[in-house]
């Protein structure tokens, strides 16, 4: 396999991430999401990070965005200045290779330089690789809410799962 490598995402990825992104929306529950979006969506998305100082990475292999991800302020108000959501996801057929691993690493170790003390992950609850994958990381589930998604005609529960960096 080509190496991987984890660089800062720009304009010139927002296809890419964007393809990913709808793969998700349409296939599957990690995204509550239930229309695909489009690229304004993706610089949106881009452009708060940067506003924020927050990362936006990808995944590059032979020239290729094969995963992306970044974290945002977990809830608006001052006091969770410290605490952010992060967010991973993967071009489909890329599971298990360790690119989730090598953008999870560059996720924590910018929050550790920014300062960040707590990271939130919200997973379905039906999503069990994604639960154990986060559990290397020494995350905890702190809590599961009930029907809180609805998505491919069912009720979905969201796994609340926390590490204290």
């Amino acid at each position: 396999m080509n190496s991987i490598t984890i660089i800062n995402a720009n304009s010139a990825h927002f296809k890419e991430i964007l393809e990913i992104m709808n793969f998700e929306i349409l296939n599957k529950t990690s995204l509550y999401d239930y229309n695909e979006r489009t690229i304004t969506d993706v610089e949106k998305i881009y452009e708060s990070k940067m506003l924020k100082n927050y990362p936006f990475f990808v995944a590059i292999q032979n020239n290729e965005v094969i995963g992306y991800a970044y974290y945002d302020s977990y809830n608006p108000k001052q006091g969770y200045l410290y605490t952010v959501e992060h967010s991973i996801y993967l071009k489909s057929g890329n599971e298990g290779k360790g690119i989730g691993k090598l953008l999870m690493n560059k996720l924590i170790e910018t929050a550790k330089d920014q300062k960040i003390k707590t990271m939130i992950a919200l997973i379905d609850n039906e999503n069990q690789n994604s639960v154990l994958f986060h559990e290397k990381y020494n995350f905890e589930t702190v809590g599961i809410m009930k029907k809180v998604g609805f998505k491919f005609n069912r009720w979905l529960d969201c796994r609340i799962m926390q590490v204290i960096l």
